[in-house]
């Protein structure tokens, strides 16, 4: 299942890629850091609890899973009206009220906004400008069957720490906080405080920590910085260095700086 969202970070090609690092069996599905929900929609998990810090995000994954149909006309409508920069900018304006008319405006300019980035100014308002891409409508959508995947979730609005805490043995959580892979070498740590700060990543491995003690199974994207094999090394979790492509050599003298980590204890 296609995600219907392009997210900062998401994860499609670590599922094109490499896929074989998830466990083939569990008992629920924990995602802390929602997104796009690449990994979520890979494997189609009997029960999960999905999480993100943006309360977009999680009410439009709620207003998918109350009112598909609903949304999918209002896209509709949307491509039908897409015709010029001004309706564009109308939507970004616009402060529909309705679930279903907030999740088809965040879906519509997601898809049609400059390289579907999600950024707000300091007020909370979305102001990305108009892309290139015309296309609202697209083949992939598949939201009858995302909504039959949503109801089987239990969505929230939170802090990944007390979600990741609530996971017991034989739990799967994948976690995929926000980190840059452009400045793995020189600028990790200053550049990454303005996403994820390092005291969010020494909480999130601990808390990773816990959950491993009690039983879960663990898989973890991040950044392949020193300081981050440092942090989950001392903490005993095994690392594997992977590219967009294909795994790499654990040699850190091989290492490039577009490498990311995964995480593991499965």
């Amino acid at each position: 299942m296609t995600p219907f969202l392009k997210w900062p970070g998401g994860k499609r090609w670590f599922v094109a890629n490499h896929a074989e690092l998830l466990p083939k069996a569990f008992n629920r599905y924990i995602e802390p850091f929602l997104g796009g929900g690449s990994v979520f929609f890979h494997l189609k998990p009997n029960q999960s609890i999905l999480s993100d810090l943006n309360p977009e995000l999680i009410a439009t994954y709620k207003a998918i899973r109350d009112g598909w149909d609903a949304l999918s006309e209002r896209l509709h409508s949307h491509q039908s009206n897409h015709v010029n920069d001004d309706y564009y900018y109308s939507i970004r304006e616009s402060k529909p009220r309705l679930p279903v008319t907030k999740a088809a405006r965040m879906i519509y300019l997601n898809r049609t906004c400059f390289n579907g980035i999600y950024r707000v100014n300091l007020a909370g308002k979305f102001n990305v400008p108009k892309g290139t891409k015309d296309a609202v409508v697209l083949e992939t959508d598949d939201f009858e069957g995302a909504a039959a995947l949503l109801a089987k979730a239990e969505l929230r609005t939170s802090d990944f720490e007390p979600v990741i805490d609530h996971a017991q043995e034989n739990d799967l959580i994948f976690a995929d906080p926000p980190y840059t892979v452009r400045h793995n070498v020189n600028g990790f740590l200053k550049y990454n405080e303005q996403l994820f700060s390092w005291d969010d990543q020494v909480r999130l491995a601990d808390a990773l920590a816990r959950a491993r003690t009690r039983g879960a199974k663990i898989v973890s994207t991040n950044a392949n910085h020193d300081s981050v094999r440092r942090l989950y090394r001392e903490r005993g979790f095994a690392l594997k260095a992977v590219s967009r492509y294909s795994s790499i050599s654990a040699d850190p003298k091989s290492r490039k700086q577009f490498e990311e980590l995964v995480i593991h204890a499965v």
